[in-house]
């Protein structure tokens, strides 16, 4: 169904409700670097939520978010999975080819993508992560003490994307450009403000990386440009995937790797389930990601008056989906605050998208994650906290800034 015809489509007589107003501000520094108060308000009030001050909805329940989520016809992403209306004067801003069209457009690029970046693409990329991962995991044991964004997540994937994609990283500019883009989606608060300043001398560099001359030659990226030289895609949409790779497949692993980390070393019985079955690192990253949500908004925009449930929609109007909300929530988990590696966590939540916007990057994070997981923990006898984490606060992420840990050897 396309858009106009979806605006035509009557409301729903049952839905005689206006959400009710809810007066927590999502991006305040204390409700971003510990959310989960304001998840629980959330839900607490309402399937569906106004937030008056940004004057757009908010959902924090899993059904009403895999809603949003799956509903194109009454759920556009083409007005941008940003909190701001890319349709609107003053707003515009190219929109991602992968993230921000809607069918059928968008399922033709992501049939050209999916197949570049096949299963077996991908795991053809195990060896080369897996090398990565021992040399890494061996330095982190001889010195004992670590910290596990800064000296395993961090570097780990900056070394490891770029033989996945294509794309030839630098550290600090890649991380600068990363947090540029996930607090640039959400209010111009004083994050976006500071981390647009700090991207400044790195937009260039950014834009450059992600040209067909720059990319490593039979990439993935490389072969998204041969797709655009056959006519599969259209000019310019290569380029645009790509700087969607590196805007936002950096910091997400990086985020995942780090909550799986932490919530090992604060779970040892979880830890023990997987030392002795090493197979279940997949279970562990799974419900890392469950329990600390790295993208916890997007956003969608009615496509005309609507519904959901009882509660009537106005046409034309954002509304904020509560990932980490989502994944917490106790009418589709049994006791969702407790990591739990035997949950089935995959195909269950919200962790890598659903239906037509899954992730299509999510092999490689899984990859990544797998062989670095895997690496530390045959190394160790037991992970330990040797301090509280602290977080960074990032508009649109959830992100561990320190993580103190102790890995003592086999």
């Amino acid at each position: 169904m396309d858009t106009q015809t979806a605006a035509k489509a009557p409301v729903d007589p049952a839905a005689t409700l206006a959400p009710p107003v809810f007066n927590w501000d999502p991006w305040t520094i204390e409700n971003l670097t510990n959310p989960y108060p304001m998840h629980h308000a959330l839900r607490e009030t309402a399937p569906i939520v106004w937030l008056e001050k940004y004057e757009m909805y908010a959902v924090g329940r899993h059904e009403e978010c895999k809603t949003v989520l799956s509903d194109h016809s009454r759920f556009m992403t083409s007005a941008g999975t940003s909190m701001q209306d890319i349709r609107k004067p003053g707003k515009f801003r190219i929109p991602s080819r992968l993230q921000e069209v809607d069918p059928p457009k968008h399922t033709q690029i992501r049939s050209v993508v999916n197949r570049v970046m096949s299963p077996l693409v991908i795991r053809r990329m195990r060896e080369f992560f897996e090398t990565q991962a021992a040399e890494l995991a061996d330095s982190i044991v001889a010195k004992g003490t670590f910290d596990g964004v800064d000296e395993v997540a961090e570097p780990y994937v900056i070394s490891a994307f770029p033989a996945a994609v294509g794309v030839k990283l630098e550290r600090k500019p890649a991380l600068t450009i990363a947090e540029m883009r996930f607090n640039q989606s959400c209010p111009h608060n004083e994050l976006y403000h500071k981390a647009m300043k700090a991207a400044e001398p790195y937009l260039e560099w950014f834009d450059e990386a992600c040209q067909k001359h720059s990319v490593v030659p039979d990439s993935i990226a490389d072969l998204l440009f041969q797709a655009e030289d056959a006519g599969e895609l259209e000019e310019g949409v290569a380029s645009n995937i790509v700087r969607s790779f590196v805007g936002g497949g950096v910091d997400s692993t990086i985020s995942a790797i780090g909550h799986t980390l932490h919530h090992l070393a604060r779970n040892p019985d979880q830890f023990a389930l997987v030392k002795g079955e090493p197979k279940k690192v997949r279970a562990a990253f799974e419900e890392g990601i469950r329990m600390d949500m790295p993208f916890q908004y997007t956003w969608r925009t009615t496509t005309g008056d609507t519904h959901l449930g009882e509660y009537r929609l106005a046409a034309d109007t954002k509304v904020t989906v509560l990932l980490g909300s989502a994944n917490r929530d106790p009418r589709h988990w049994t006791d969702p605050d407790r990591y739990d590696i035997n949950r089935q966590t995959v195909g269950n939540y919200l962790g890598f998208g659903v239906a037509d916007h899954q992730c299509v990057g999510q092999m490689i994070a899984r990859l990544e994650a797998d062989a670095i997981l895997t690496a530390l923990v045959k190394r160790a006898k037991s992970l330990e906290l040797t301090e509280e984490p602290a977080y960074r606060p990032v508009n649109q992420m959830r992100m561990l800034g320190r993580l103190p840990l102790r890995i003592v050897p086999e």
